[in-house]
């Protein structure tokens, strides 16, 4: 009896892409329960977790990790599609939008400064931002000013910070922070469709994962896309 009173006091594992800050944290305060949450880039979640991490839940930010860790056999519940998001391109506060930008545009705008986002080939964010960028003809040209990060609050912090001029994240970044501004919202045909994929991992994730799945709200709340 006491070994099951301890486990149940144990709490939950929760390992979430950086972005999902802020409305994960009220659903976990909002669930009743104990819960411990590791935020980092998806393509960190995964590896760690590959590697052993103790996790109940995992929700990453793009499909293609998660399919990564089924293929492991780390994840053997299927997952469940979240939520969606926006890609929009941000400047410092007083900064001026940018309708349609092309290389051009974006050069002229860094004016010798660099470009944050997500690393391209490992953060959700990153590669969401690459295909735009690709889409645009504005990858060649943009590659050599980029200052890629390990997860997308990272590159949202350099704006903010006034270290670089541009960056690409999600909308639900630009919204949390009130030292950037929106300067273009990425069409959404012109990039891979935003995806958030959560499994869980014990049956003790799965108690949680039941409960995150009734609180869409949370999220559209804090400027999260509804799925399709």
């Amino acid at each position: 009896m006491c070994a099951a009173a301890a486990a149940a006091s144990e709490p939950v594992r929760i390992f979430a892409a950086a972005s999902l800050q802020g409305p994960l944290d009220t659903v976990a305060r909002d669930w009743g329960h104990p819960t411990s949450i590791s935020y980092a880039g998806s393509g960190t979640i995964a590896r760690q977790i590959s590697l052993g991490a103790p996790a109940d839940v995992v929700i990453l930010a793009n499909p293609d990790w998660m399919a990564w860790l089924q293929e492991k056999g780390v994840v053997t519940d299927a997952s469940r599609e979240l939520i969606s998001n926006r890609l929009v391109l941000i400047g410092p506060r007083e900064a001026m939008p940018l309708l349609d930008p092309d290389a051009a545009a974006l050069l002229v705008r860094l004016a010798g400064a660099r470009l944050a986002m997500g690393q391209h080939a490992s953060v959700p964010a990153g590669i969401y931002a690459r295909a735009w960028l690709e889409h645009i003809d504005a990858w060649q040209a943009l590659h050599p000013h980029l200052a890629e990060t390990d997860n997308v609050r990272a590159a949202l912090a350099l704006v903010a910070r006034g270290e670089v001029p541009l960056g690409i994240v999600y909308g639900s970044d630009a919204i949390a922070e009130p030292d950037v501004t929106l300067l273009w919202t990425v069409p959404q045909d012109q990039h891979p469709p935003i995806r958030y994929p959560a499994a869980s991992i014990t049956p003790e994730g799965a108690a949680f994962l039941d409960f995150l799945m009734t609180r869409t709200d949370a999220f559209l709340a804090a400027g999260f896309a509804a799925l399709p």
